[in-house]
């Protein structure tokens, strides 16, 4: 029940709420209008209100927070999901405020962080981290690779986050790599080649009937 994570949640719903904190903090120094949105480039593309800035964004972040720890604790296969995947799954939003955040903040203030090098290291670190724990995933209809054919069969289901665990890691080292070179768009073929191949492959295995 999500009652043996409740502390953990609490802990990482605070951590989501910090940057509220950070904007009033800031408030008389930042400007009317905050950036949210970056492109391909780096370029900042789209701009918000203060207040939705400082207090809509964490606080959107916060429901999508707690739908994701109720979906993943009433799941009733959660007892196949690796411990570890769901203390993930607790800080994946967190960061993300905090990342996003710290991008709007900087650069109202004129101090604007490389997005377009920050962006994939973080994608990279994720998706490594999320590639070296698919292959302990079992059969779950939260965590993990959810398609027709891997939630049919065990075999399907095993041997697709096999193959998906393999591509995660080297498409997280590949994002590392477009990160330091300061090619965010290199990340787009990675993410559609994460995607697409398990999910031909899974589709394949069921029609040999696996």
């Amino acid at each position: 029940m999500i009652k043996k994570h409740l502390p953990l949640l609490i802990i990482t719903s605070i951590v989501i709420l910090l940057p509220i904190l950070v904007g009033l903090l800031l408030w008389n120094q930042l400007p009317d209008a905050l950036p949210i949105h970056w492109n391909a480039e780096g370029e900042v593309d789209g701009y918000s209100s203060k207040p939705f800035a400082v207090f809509a964004m964490p606080l959107i972040l916060l429901a999508v927070h707690w739908l994701a720890a109720v979906v993943t604790q009433t799941d009733p296969k959660k007892q196949n999901q690796p411990e570890k995947v769901k203390i993930l799954v607790f800080w994946l939003i967190p960061a993300i405020s905090l990342l996003v955040n710290l991008f709007t903040y900087s650069a109202a203030l004129g101090k604007s962080l490389r997005v377009e090098t920050v962006m994939p290291i973080f994608m990279g670190l994720l998706f490594m981290a999320i590639g070296n724990y698919l292959p302990k995933c079992k059969q779950n209809y939260t965590v993990g690779i959810k398609l027709p054919w891997t939630l049919h069969s065990e075999e399907n289901w095993n041997r697709t986050h096999r193959l998906a665990g393999w591509l995660w890691v080297g498409g997280g080292l590949l994002c590392l790599v477009a990160g330091f070179l300061g090619i965010f768009l290199l990340t787009v073929p990675v993410l559609l080649v994460m995607a697409l191949v398990p999910t031909i492959y899974s589709f394949l295995l069921y029609k040999k009937g696996v």
